[in-house]
Formats: structure tokens, C-alpha cells, sequence
């Protein structure tokens, strides 16, 4: 099965519908699947849901689906470094599902594995638990988080093979395994296709059984925070 297209566009057509749920890799602005969130930008695809760390910044990541109002839901732990994403949500405008890291990232990896829900302490007692159903074992309270299953996952990886096989560079690891897994679809863009055999089996970090379609492009290099000081 051909997996290797020739740029972000190829990669999803015929998979894009309006008001599909989106599992996004990235952390902060480290990992972001940027050429896939530009195609979709591009395709016009409306009314999105997505499962994701955080939503970029204001003019980069899911920030820029912000900023052209397609995505009316974000399931999200971070909202920070977006102004547009706070104007959109304190004005009504966008729906946001709160989870913390370990949960949002459990929610991805169960609904990959098949598993259709979980209990976890994080979140009890806060809004988090609001309509959850609660659950004691051995004398402690736990609250029930649905696994994630997303119409389409889109992630950055480092290097790949053509059938698949994914190496993910240091921290930009983050969220991209996950969200790879929990995806019906998964569209993966990738700085460098090796031929295939010549990846060490032990430095895998997903195999090519969660990857459906893969692109190689050029990446931009950003820093989120830039701190500095007089010399």
C-alpha cells in the first residue's frame, strides 16, 4: 500500500470533512504537524474538533485554524500564548474541554489500544470531575475518562520510512505517539524518508501499523520562549 505522497494536500485528500475530531501531536510549539495544520487552513475544512496539548500561537499551529474560525471546539490542557484562542473562548466563540497532560495523553494511547475508558484520580474534587462518573477502589475516589478515538491523527516526526516507521527527535516526541495512535486515519509529515530496512529496529519509536499516509517537507525552527540577558 502506498503511503509516501507527494506533499500535505495529496496526503489528505479525500479525508478532510467538516466537523471531524482532529488528534494534533505537539507540545507548545515543539513537534507541530505544520505543513498538515497549513493544508487544512488551505482545504477550508470547518467546524473542528481537536484533541491537542495546546493550540499553538496566535499565527502558528492550530492558531492559525483560529484565526480563519474553523475549529469550534479544542480538547486541550494548555491555552496559554494565544490571545485569539482566549478572545475566542471568553466571548463564547469557542468550546474548551479542559484535561490535565497525563489524562489528555491516556485518553489518546487508550483509544489507540482499543480500551474505550479509564479511572484516574487526577481531577477529582475540581471542575475536571464535573459529570464523570466516580468510582472508589480501596477506599479512594477515581473518576471515569473516555479513551480518544479522532477521525484523523496528524503528526511531526523527524525521520520514517516508506512503510511507516516513525523516529521522533528528543522532545518532540511529547504528544505525537499518542495522538498517532488514536486516529482512524493518521497523516504524518517528516523532515527525512530513509529507505526502508535502514532504521534500527530498536530506535523506533512507532512502527508503521498506525501510519497511513506520510509526507516529507521542510520544517520551521521556532523558539517559544526566547529569554535573554545583558552581557
Amino acid at each position: 500500500m502506498k503511503k509516501v505522497y507527494s506533499s500535505a494536500s495529496e496526503a489528505l485528500d479525500g479525508v478532510l470533512k467538516d466537523g471531524m475530531l482532529i488528534a494534533a501531536g505537539g507540545f507548545g510549539l515543539c513537534g507541530i504537524p505544520e505543513l498538515l495544520l497549513s493544508a487544512i487552513r488551505d482545504a477550508g475544512t470547518k467546524d473542528l474538533t481537536f484533541a491537542s496539548n495546546n493550540a499553538g500561537v496566535d499565527d502558528f499551529g492550530i492558531g492559525i485554524l483560529l484565526q480563519t474560525r474553523q475549529v469550534k471546539k479544542m480538547i486541550s490542557s494548555y491555552v496559554g500564548e494565544n490571545a485569539e484562542f482566549m478572545r475566542q473562548y471568553l466571548s463564547g466563540e469557542l468550546e474548551l474541554e479542559f484535561n490535565p497532560q497525563g489524562t489528555l495523553a491516556e485518553r489518546m494511547r487508550a483509544g489507540g489500544c482499543g480500551i474505550p475508558g479509564f479511572y484516574t484520580k487526577t481531577g477529582v474534587g475540581t471542575v475536571i470531575a464535573d459529570g464523570k462518573e466516580h468510582k472508589d477502589f480501596d477506599g479512594e475516589t477515581y473518576i471515569l475518562e473516555r479513551g480518544i478515538v479522532a477521525d484523523l491523527s496528524i503528526v511531526k516526526a523527524w525521520k520514517a520510512d516508506a512503510t511507516g516507521n516513525l523516529v521522533f527527535r528528543k522532545t518532540a516526541r511529547n504528544f505525537n505517539p499518542p495522538a498517532a495512535m488514536c486516529g482512524k486515519i493518521c497523516v504524518v509529515e517528516v523532515e527525512e524518508i530513509v529507505p526502508t530496512g535502514s532504521l534500527d529496529p530498536d530506535s523506533i519509536h512507532l512502527p508503521g501499523i498506525y501510519v497511513h499516509r506520510l509526507i516529507q517537507g521542510e520544517h520551521e525552527k521556532r523558539i517559544e520562549q526566547r529569554t535573554t540577558r545583558a552581557a
